[in-house]
């Protein structure tokens, strides 16, 4: 089985993988900026900055959106175009090879549409730079012809806002963040705003939580909604096989038994975040350790160690990025129950 297809392993919940249900999760998914739960400030600055951009009849300022995956920036994208009440145009930059494909997007775009492009740190060059003009000028310069003859000529395009998302703030050039006139990054979920999104996807689902269940649930989805919601899903199927009635209810004792059949501990930790762990405090003494060694290690992309398993790792306090590499923390040795001295005894799984 391909890797993006395993889902009985390593990356169960992992917010990158595109399992099948992700066609679901549109239902999910807010509308309107009220319905968009956690991140306030955020919120906060984007409902004034979109307010004046209709107060004066134009297409909003382009917005850069950082921040791990699963924490919602496709869907804030999806938001604003909602709210501006303007065409949502959507890909991946990956997906655009030549600048014509680029072209063939833009030439399209309805005035003031919202054009959405993900993981825009991976821009080809010869891309950016077309992207350059269009942005500042709504305007793309195309060669006609070839050799000596050939002559560049502008063409116009209708004002737009680009949202550009990315896992990797560091790898996008300055002269391209310099063109966004609105930032904001993401920050993971604190525990009141991830129950507030169990209910809501609850109450869409036709499910019934309890406090306690909702409260769990929270706790263990590494403040990322995308995972509460795949999880929510998880434990849909175990209360329904134990429903003794028609009412589909998720009590904290049914939260417990999916998490430990799951292998998600209390704090959010999957099999191979405390795999993680232990090969850092076993095998190299604690650390520091290299991504690429420690990304072998584990049988894992350097990618997907720095993009999904380290931000909350160590946003958790358990592991420390540092000039050397990777260094577990004394908090890491506790949680693990595991020597000081790097003699394992033994996983502790909550």
């Amino acid at each position: 089985m391909g890797k993006a297809q395993d889902t009985t392993a390593k990356g169960l919940l992992h917010p990158e993988k595109p399992l099948e249900e992700d066609s679901r999760d549109t239902a999910l998914r807010p509308r309107r900026l009220d319905e968009f739960l956690g991140q306030k400030a955020i919120k906060e600055n984007l409902a004034i900055f979109i307010e004046a951009a209709r107060k004066r009849n134009e297409s909003l300022d382009h917005l850069f959106l950082i921040g791990p995956p699963g924490l919602g920036k496709t869907t804030l994208a999806q938001v604003v175009a909602h709210e501006l009440g303007a065409d949502f145009k959507v890909t991946s930059a990956p997906a655009l090879e030549k600048p014509k494909d680029l072209a063939g997007i833009l030439t399209t775009l309805n005035e003031k549409s919202v054009f959405f492009i993900d993981e825009i740190h991976r821009l080809k060059p010869a891309i950016e730079e077309m992207l350059y003009i269009a942005m500042e000028d709504y305007e793309l310069d195309w060669i006609i012809g070839q050799g000596p003859s050939a002559r560049t000529i502008r063409i116009p395009i209708q004002p737009f806002t680009l949202v550009g998302a990315t896992t990797k703030a560091g790898n996008v050039s300055s002269p391209l963040i310099s063109r966004f006139g609105i930032t904001f990054r993401f920050s993971f979920y604190e525990n009141e705003d991830m129950e507030a999104i169990v209910r809501r996807s609850a109450g869409i689902l036709g499910i019934a939580v309890n406090n306690d269940a909702a409260s769990l649930l929270a706790r263990s989805a590494r403040g990322t909604p995308r995972v509460v919601n795949r999880l929510l899903r998880r434990v849909r199927d175990f209360a329904q096989i134990k429903a003794k009635g028609t009412e589909l209810l998720v009590t904290r004792e049914i939260v417990e038994e999916s998490l430990k059949r799951l292998e998600i501990d209390s704090l959010g930790l999957e099999r191979y975040d405390r795999e993680i762990l232990k090969i850092i405090i076993t095998r190299y003494g604690g650390g520091p350790v290299g991504a690429e060694t420690l990304a072998i290690s584990i049988g894992e992309s350097v990618d997907t160690l720095e993009d999904y398993y380290e931000p909350y790792l160590i946003q958790a306090g358990l592991i420390q990025r540092t000039p050397r590499g990777r260094v577990v923390t004394a908090l890491a040795y506790e949680y693990l129950k595991l020597p000081k001295d790097g003699e394992a005894e033994g996983l502790l799984f909550q």
